[in-house]
């Protein structure tokens, strides 16, 4: 059986015949975020299905592809669709793109989200500054043997999302009058939404926001010494005793209100790195 490294190798290959350039930013476009991608100028896009060992993304509003180019006088490549432990894919599967964007050059990893907002103090339509994550999944995309050409056995997680794109990322939302707030990202599996008590759970063990992504991306990230931000869209808020229903619909239409705000700050962050 080819090995997770060989497996980069040819993904990253693959990818170096259609596009040559040396990127620095890798972004990870959540749910109702894709357009996004519409700000990478001198781009190529590549087709996942059209990249050795990639898997298929089924997620709505999820294209499925990268798109190669320049953001901000930097080169970057961008995820349109990431992958989620609700598709039925492994946690290597869902890291397996971030393991090539390292592989491509990248040393920055910002990942986007929507999410549901359990802080009382948050309101629909805010972006979150992710300043740490709890991990509910169940799973661990570390788990297994380590290559040490990938990353180190035990990697410290004390600071998983970089301190000094935390500081740059308040700054420039100040500078640019962009309302953030910051706090603690959750992870859990999905596909349903939370009950009740699950919602009062999850405030009680101290996260500010829930979503179905992004905790996987970020420890691999830290594993492939890279730098992490993340950028969490609340679409839905979560508050036990005031809990409405929600559909995917309203979900995307939030996260395409918010998507400006959160071009104009990452426009600006990759500008700046």
């Amino acid at each position: 059986m080819i090995s997770l490294y060989d497996q980069i190798q040819e993904a990253t290959a693959a990818i170096r015949l259609r596009w040559d350039g040396k990127p620095i930013v890798g972004i990870i476009l959540g749910t109702g975020l894709g357009h996004f991608a519409d700000e990478i100028s001198d781009r190529t896009e590549i087709r996942y299905e059209e990249i050795p060992h990639f898997p298929r993304s089924t997620a709505p509003s999820h294209k499925g592809q990268f798109v190669c180019g320049t953001l901000g006088g930097k080169t970057v490549v961008a995820m349109e669709g990431r992958f989620h432990a609700y598709e039925g894919y492994t946690m290597q599967q869902i890291t397996f793109p971030v393991r090539v964007l390292k592989a491509l050059g990248c040393e920055v990893l910002i990942a986007t989200n929507a999410c549901g907002g359990m802080n009382p103090q948050y309101s629909r339509g805010d972006i979150m500054l992710i300043e740490d994550h709890i991990n509910l999944l169940g799973d661990n995309p570390l788990i297994g043997p380590n290559d040490d050409r990938l990353g180190e056995r035990f990697p410290d997680m004390c600071f998983a999302y970089d301190r000094t794109l935390l500081a740059l990322g308040r700054q420039i939302a100040l500078e640019q009058k962009i309302a953030v707030q910051q706090g603690v990202y959750i992870a859990v599996t999905g596909p349903n939404l939370e009950t009740r008590a699950e919602y009062r759970f999850l405030q009680t063990i101290g996260a500010d926001v829930v979503g179905m992504s992004t905790v996987p991306e970020v420890i691999v990230g830290v594993h492939s010494k890279m730098r992490n931000f993340g950028l969490s869209v609340v679409t839905d808020l979560c508050q036990p005793d005031a809990l409405q229903p929600v559909s995917l619909p309203e979900i995307l239409e939030v996260a395409g209100e918010a998507e400006p705000r959160l071009r104009a700050l990452v426009r600006e962050l990759v500008t700046r790195i």
